[in-house]
């Protein structure tokens, strides 16, 4: 029998899972519904690291190469803080335009006989007839939303401000900028996604926000004084921005989305449709994909489709829990930065890359620093370093979920 498929939204993880199932059945009809014109997606560049290229070389060759040869890659972490530069070697990451990513990816599954239709927006009262209806649109997600109960949909939002940028300076390295205004601190992460741009997304708490008249600011002067706060880097280049019709800046709180359920029926989530995890992570595409990877593999070869869209939901929650675990602690230490900004700048890097560490909210930082440099020589210390941490944070997160009731 042949199965029907319709993905809606034409996002990595839709498009990567019509290329899958066309691979393990040619005789799929699968169509991808987007609500935008052909080029027109948001965002600048999207990061992963080398272990996604290995998931996508072993599930379809032809668009791995092609990813790889569009994206650049970065081996260090450089901070500046206080007119200081500090380097971390090793952080090796790669980063690709999001509309190259989503051309390629596009053009892979028409070539193997997906239909793409574009400006073909799916609502709750038109849904596709088909055997699967893959819901892929995002986190404002109109088919979860109609039935919103049913999958148990929840938002927290996240404390701190922040906005998505490009910027015509070209980033060789993951650089982060922290800048100390007389309304706190704010700061930057910046890297490059091809030869001629980078993303630039700048956070900072609401107090700081308000303090320094962003929340007032229409886009232009907003990046005119975000361009003198980090001119160090920028190096004379500008920030890029994307307005609204009203020339608003598109200033956001992170939205942190989980499901209780993620299939209803032939519904299934999919991406942000069904998850979110804090940008400072750089999780979102990689795990957008993973989703695709395990649907495809739960669909193959099963009769029944509720088995399959069991499976596929059993298998990513738990795939989930340790980056879930990360980026929750990852957005706590930014919305805790004065915290550590006391440090010498080598130890306040550091501990920003130990910022998951379930056991670093509950240390005085500088001694965090010490036992965790100790740690690395003594095996007691790492025992109980790694014995302790998830403790105190199932405590920890139990309490503020109880706190929330």
């Amino acid at each position: 029998m042949r199965v029907k498929i319709a993905c809606v939204g034409g996002g990595p993880a839709s498009l990567y899972f019509s290329i899958l199932m066309k691979r393990q059945d040619p005789s799929c009809d699968i169509t991808v519904h987007e609500r935008n014109p052909p080029g027109s997606t948001y965002g600048w560049g999207v990061t992963y690291w080398a272990g996604l290229l290995d998931k996508l070389r072993e599930h379809d060759p032809e668009s791995a190469a092609a990813v790889a040869a569009n994206s650049v890659r970065w081996s260090d972490g450089v901070a500046h803080v206080r007119g200081s530069r500090t380097v971390h070697h090793g952080d090796e990451g790669f980063g690709i335009g999001r509309r190259r990513m989503l051309d390629l990816l596009a053009g892979r599954a028409e070539s193997l006989g997906v239909r793409l239709e574009f400006e073909h927006e799916v609502t709750a009262d038109r849904i596709p007839d088909a055997d699967l209806v893959v819901a892929g649109d995002g986190i404002n997600s109109t088919l979860r939303e109609r039935h919103a109960d049913h999958f148990g949909t929840d938002v927290r939002l996240g404390r701190n401000r922040y906005i998505w940028l490009g910027t015509t300076q070209v980033f060789d390295t993951f650089t982060f900028s922290f800048q100390e205004t007389g309304h706190g601190w704010i700061w930057c992460y910046a890297y490059g996604f091809s030869g001629e741009q980078s993303t630039c997304v700048v956070e900072c708490s609401p107090e700081t926000w308000t303090g320094l008249g962003l929340d007032r600011a229409n886009e232009a002067d907003g990046l005119a004084l975000l361009e003198k706060l980090f001119a160090g880097i920028l190096d004379g280049h500008p920030l890029i921005g994307r307005a609204q019709a009203d020339g608003a800046a598109q200033w956001l709180n992170f939205r942190t989305l989980t499901n209780r359920t993620w299939s209803r029926g032939n519904l299934v989530l999919i991406g942000d449709a069904a998850h979110t995890t804090h940008y400072s992570i750089g999780a979102g595409t990689t795990l957008a994909l993973e989703d695709a990877i395990s649907l495809a593999g739960a669909l193959r070869g099963r009769a029944e489709l509720r088995p399959a869209l069991a499976r596929y939901e059993q298998q990513r929650k738990a795939g989930l829990l340790r980056q879930q675990s990360a980026a929750r602690l990852s957005a706590q230490w930014y919305e805790n930065l004065p915290r550590y900004m006391h440090l010498p700048p080598r130890q306040m890097f550091a501990l920003l890359g130990q910022r998951h560490s379930p056991l670093l909210p509950y240390v005085p930082p500088q001694l965090y620093y010490r036992l965790d440099r100790a740690a690395g020589q003594l095996e007691v210390l790492r025992r109980l370093k790694r014995w302790l941490g998830p403790r105190l944070a199932r405590t920890a997160h139990t309490r503020a979920l109880a706190a929330r009731k």
